[in-house]
């Protein structure tokens, strides 16, 4: 899952004043030939086998690449491997790789490279938070996780151009899986210590279109060209992407002309829209992603109780939010699946509505009249996103008016904040899951199910796990699509979370910027952009 509060976007320039740099590139020198946006938070990590999060993997990918990618068309796509065969019974996925790959290190790309560096990735001792995640559904993974195997049993190296990948069951998502970084190859010749992280941009060496040149924590990563990328050269000469954490100073790096493109907040559009230069470089992308909040169901003891869940769910304003906080550019979110993934419903869930009277009820049937007895706790959220702070602000103001809830808000630096996520030691908080591939799997399974190891939440119901174990594996899309939507439904009454609306992001594009190629993930390597 990409933790990203938003699809990062790509690859960024040098700026005047930006983060705790001092970048004072003018505007008069954009006419270089360097893609420059920025990004928000520092990255994680600059390893593929620990990178998570959005932001960050939308930088990587310029870097690293695997057997297969995202098209235009929203499917996968080979990119280091030339085709592939599924066998008849669904299970074993045949690679031949393109002839003649090299890292950017001039080193030659093998079926054994895949092999090593996913094995890498799933040593136990190397603490991967995403390779059980994408990669256990491969005969033997879970195994080299834990430590009782040494090779992964499902990986085969054929010959040297040629791989063959066996999972437990057939899953019709399975390809989309290895689109995640996890998946990607490097070489390891590189790597100062191969069961270390890494942490050097010497040490960033694969096959993508850019090399990392420099990364300066909190201030700056850059991108020079790899003129002997295997798709073809790229026509820029290297990307600049600037941290820089202050929206207001994102759009006026924008205006002033030292950004190519920059993603908005919602607080910004209307004076965007009011400005008729910026409005004709305004553009919106739908985007398969889901915000909502969170109920840790362990962390607080009245979160185990359904009937305060779902007093917290009807008692959150969400049309309030979405169409007057945030300006009505998302779309409310119906459901936990989004528009453009199987399984999204266009109507039908069983969703909880907007009932405070309702909610004081249930909060009242579950021993906390008029909230009386409950424990204060925290909302926890990510910095830098004025969104983000505006949506926490609005969900404790709701809660203490509806149900005198007392909400202590909470701004945690976005790594810090990934950190806790993952150990399960937030009670209560708002966060983005969005897709990895366009499948409820992704959503329902790895998100809720008690299986699911994007599970944070400890939720568990044992016939939700069961519907959505059988939608996993099966290959009829119909009846899968029957399953998920109960399970679906049975998740949404229980209420661990509170879906508040599906993402749509906002970008002011220069006209100088030509070729992007999109996806409704984001935008892919700029293997194909040019500077006017």
């Amino acid at each position: 899952m990409k933790w990203a509060p938003f699809v990062a976007l790509a690859a960024l320039g040098l700026v005047a004043g930006c983060g705790k740099g001092n970048f004072s590139q003018k505007a008069s020198e954009t006419k270089s030939n360097v893609f420059r946006y920025s990004i928000i938070p520092s990255p994680t990590s600059l390893d593929p086998g620990m990178v998570q999060d959005g932001d960050t993997i939308d930088a990587i990918q310029q870097t690293f690449e695997g057997l297969v990618g995202w098209g235009v068309d929203n499917k996968p796509t080979p990119i280091l491997a030339e085709k592939w065969e599924i066998s008849p019974d669904g299970k074993t996925y045949t690679f031949i790789l393109k002839k003649d790959l090299k890292f950017s290190s001039g080193n030659s790309v093998t079926a054994e490279d895949f092999k090593a560096c996913i094995e890498r990735n799933c040593e136990g001792s190397f603490a991967s938070p995403t390779a059980e995640t994408y990669l256990s559904d491969i005969v033997g993974v879970r195994e080299k996780i834990k430590g009782t195997a040494k090779e992964i049993e499902g990986i085969k190296v054929v010959d040297p151009m040629t791989l063959t990948i066996t999972i437990d069951k057939p899953r019709p998502y399975f390809l989309g899986k290895l689109t995640y970084p996890i998946a990607f190859v490097f070489d390891r010749k590189a790597l100062a210590d191969p069961s270390k992280e890494m942490r050097q941009t010497s040490e960033m060496v694969g096959t993508g279109p850019y090399l990392l040149t420099k990364f300066v924590p909190e201030q700056v990563l850059e991108f020079k060209a790899n003129k002997g990328y295997h798709g073809g050269a790229p026509k820029l000469d290297g990307i600049q992407r600037p941290i820089v954490k202050d929206a207001a100073q994102r759009l006026q790096m924008f205006r002033n002309g030292e950004l190519d493109l920059v993603q908005l907040e919602r607080q910004d559009l209307k004076g965007v829209e009011d400005d008729a230069k910026l409005k004709a470089q305004l553009q919106l992308f739908n985007r398969p992603a889901m915000w909502y909040i969170g109920m840790n169901v362990k962390g607080y003891a009245p979160f185990k109780d359904v009937r305060v869940r779902q007093a917290v769910a009807q008692a959150i304003d969400i049309d309030n939010i979405v169409d007057n906080i945030l300006g009505g550019v998302n779309q409310k979110a119906n459901g936990i699946v989004p528009p453009g993934v199987l399984g999204h419903r266009e109507s039908g869930q069983k969703q909880w509505a907007y009932n405070p009277e309702a909610a004081r009820k249930l909060l009242a049937e579950a021993g906390y009249p008029e909230g009386k007895g409950l424990p204060e706790f925290e909302m926890m959220f990510r910095e830098a996103r004025p969104d983000i702070a505006l949506v926490a602000q609005q969900v404790a103001a709701d809660l203490n008016k509806n149900l005198n809830m007392t909400v202590k808000l909470r701004t945690m630096e976005w790594k810090a904040y990934l950190d806790k996520h993952n150990k399960k030691e937030m009670n209560f908080f708002h966060m983005r899951w969005g897709a990895d591939y366009l499948d409820a799997e992704n959503f329902l399974s790895t998100l809720l199910a008690s299986y699911g190891n994007e599970n944070k939440l400890y939720y568990a119901n044992p016939t939700y796990d069961a519907l959505c174990r059988e939608a996993d594996t099966i290959l009829d899309e119909a009846k899968r699509k029957e399953l998920y939507a109960k399970a679906e439904d049975i998740v949404l009454q229980d209420a661990p979370f509170v879906p508040i609306y599906f993402q749509r992001d906002a970008e002011l594009i220069s006209p100088r910027v030509k070729g992007l190629r999109e996806s409704v993930f984001g935008h892919l390597p700029h293997t194909t952009v040019t500077l006017e």
